[in-house]
């Protein structure tokens, strides 16, 4: 079981980042005796038959050992929701991506979320993607998102006791402060 309480996953696009995540709220849960809650952020915007794909397979991988809530919004009140249980959020980065289009106050909604972590006594582990080592994106919205992503990122890292980055399926433990 994970020792820490909160755990980020970051990682580039189909590095393993969800697969490490479910390993570890899987086993938190099984040491607990509970059933573990996925926690899905994405929100659909329209015919997109590649995500939809994904999604199938991120289900059938799960089966039917996970509760699933969908949050791709109200992900502070989910956790705050969930609190007694441990939980998989995947992911933040489409959370944010909810929030940008919806014009919604991110320094707020962060706040909160932040808040919904730091009461939880059982494990939460958050998945994110690492924007910030690619390219420079063409356009403003592109780069404030990836700049808001980046901050996002490094004030979850700070509030978790365990950060890990995944690369090839490979995890690179950034920051453990919860082994003894």
């Amino acid at each position: 079981m994970p020792r820490s309480p909160r755990t980020l996953i970051l990682g580039g696009a189909r590095s393993g980042k969800s697969r490490h995540a479910e390993a570890l709220v899987l086993e938190a849960a099984r040491a607990t005796d509970t059933k573990p809650v996925y926690i899905a952020t994405y929100r659909p915007w329209g015919d997109d038959p590649e995500m939809d794909d994904r999604i199938l397979r991120h289900q059938m991988r799960r089966g039917t050992a996970w509760d699933l809530v969908e949050a791709p919004v109200t992900l502070p009140d989910t956790l705050a929701a969930h609190a007694d249980r441990p939980v998989l959020v995947d992911c933040l980065t489409l959370w944010l991506t909810n929030l940008l289009l919806d014009e919604a106050g991110i320094e707020g909604q962060i706040g909160r979320l932040l808040a919904a972590l730091e009461t939880r006594g059982v494990p939460a582990v958050l998945v994110a993607n690492e924007v910030g080592l690619g390219l420079v994106p063409e356009t403003p919205l592109g780069r404030r998102f990836r700049d808001e992503a980046g901050r996002l990122n490094q004030r979850v890292a700070a509030a978790c006791e365990r950060v890990v980055f995944i690369a090839a399926g490979l995890p690179l433990t950034l920051k453990d402060q919860g082994r003894a």
